[in-house]
């Protein structure tokens, strides 16, 4: 794509810095909020589908837990939201460590089934533990200060999170390009050549499932404190199918991809809820199956692919990533732009 050259890639992200700085102008503030939060989300889940081959359909788990406990710091200590939602985020790091390490040794479905009942165990936890959670009414309430200063305004939130999220985005974006990212890629691609040349894989994928957890913490602690409460469907599965879908929609392995998916399917909810549709699961899904089938590798992926032969030279014949003589990558995952 053209936006993978070295001279576009600063244009690409001050277009990006540009339209997360000017989206509560152009939508309601709530609904910036969920898509800044969800793309981040589909980005952390991405750095471990895209970017180490590892299918998870558990994360709801970790989105969820950074939730409930970012809300309790929030309502039990009075610290500023930062602090409560980085205490999420380490929360969901800490629950990543046990459920990867049983989890990263399999392979295929069954790793993405194991996370599932894992994650489904959470939500047990979290519904019968009332005391606490407040069970099916949740936390409520949650405040949104900082440092005294009442950030109760949406509008006022959306930029006092926004560095948060920026962050984030910087994190998983360093990951990707350094060469522990490349090990990842490497081990995505062939796990019994990294295993040869001496890569401790398991090891690999338990430090990036780690990794896309806190990433995910974070971004669901922010969603609870701008949302004011914490709830079970911030733990239930359909929320990590969610992700997966905005993921696979905007393209895996392209992270800017998660984050177009994310704002597709944030803003096609909020149309469909506004407008008093009922329907909201099959008019998704329909949209999901269609574009699966028209954009095989996801819209970014695919207009990525179209623009990209085009620089090659005439090399339109040739099969993505084998310009320079390397094997072609799967299916379904590009280079992280």
């Amino acid at each position: 794509m053209i936006a993978s050259r070295p001279a576009a890639r600063p244009l690409l992200l001050a277009t990006g810095l540009l339209l997360a700085l000017a989206l509560p102008w152009m939508v309601y503030p709530p609904v910036a909020l969920d898509i800044a939060c969800w793309a981040l989300f589909a980005a952390a889940l991405d750095l471990l589908l895209g970017f180490t081959g590892l299918l998870s359909f558990g994360h709801a788990a970790f989105w969820g837990t950074s939730a409930y406990v970012a809300g309790l710091i929030a309502l039990r200590s009075g610290l500023p939201f930062p602090v409560a939602v980085l205490g999420g985020a380490a929360s969901a790091a800490l629950l990543a460590l046990p459920i990867g390490y049983l989890s990263v040794r399999l392979r295929g479905i069954y790793f993405a089934m194991v996370t599932l009942a894992f994650a489904q165990m959470v939500y047990f936890v979290v519904n019968q533990w009332r005391g606490l959670t407040g069970g099916e009414n949740g936390l409520q309430g949650v405040p949104r200060e900082l440092f005294g200063l009442d950030l109760s305004d949406s509008f006022l939130f959306y930029y006092a999170g926004l560095p948060l999220v920026l962050l984030g985005f910087l994190a998983v974006w360093r990951i990707v390009r350094s060469p522990f990212g490349r090990v990842l890629a490497s081990i995505r691609d062939n796990p019994a050549r990294a295993q040869a040349l001496g890569y401790p894989v398991d090891r690999y994928r338990l430090l990036a499932f780690v990794l896309s957890a806190a990433l995910s913490g974070l971004a669901g602690g922010l969603f609870a404190v701008g949302h004011g409460f914490a709830s079970l469907e911030n733990v239930y599965w359909t929320t990590s199918g969610q992700v997966v879908m905005m993921v696979v929609l905007g393209g895996i392995g392209t992270l800017w991809g998660g984050v177009l998916g994310a704002a597709l399917v944030v803003l096609l909810n909020d149309y469909l809820v506004t407008s008093g549709f009922e329907g909201i699961g099959i008019v998704t899904g329909a949209i999901f199956v269609i574009i699966v089938l028209v954009f095989r590798r996801g819209v970014w992926g695919t207009a990525r692919d179209l623009v990209r032969p085009r620089s090659g030279g005439g090399r339109r014949d040739r099969p993505p990533g084998e310009a320079d003589g390397t094997p072609a990558r799967p299916q379904g995952v590009g280079s992280p732009v």
